[in-house]
């Protein structure tokens, strides 16, 4: 179906996680935690600011990688209600002259 020579595809299944993959999955850990820890609010920035406090060494953008592949997003904005954001509505003088356009 895929092309792919079978001895080719059991070697692939029988082979052992990389090292990057084994830190990827102890970093996300520690991000997932530290995004915890804020109320579920800080993004990949401030994740990443808390990381570097901890000691871990780390860039911006494997942080970001890594938690938009786990699902992890920052809080943003407000919840704002639905409806006008206008005042009251408009009134329409009366057709006093009778005018059709």
């Amino acid at each position: 179906m895929m092309t792919v020579h079978p001895s080719g595809y059991y070697a692939w299944c029988t082979q052992p996680e990389s090292a990057r993959k084994i830190e990827d999955r102890r970093l996300l850990g520690s991000i997932r935690q530290s995004w915890l820890e804020s109320g579920t609010v800080y993004g990949y920035r401030k994740v990443w600011d808390d990381l570097r406090h901890l000691g871990e060494r780390c860039g911006k953008n494997r942080v970001y990688r890594l938690m938009q592949q786990a699902g992890i997003r920052a809080q943003v904005g407000y919840g704002r209600r639905p409806g006008p954001r206008a005042g009251a509505a408009a009134i329409v003088a009366p057709n006093h002259l009778q005018q059709q356009l």
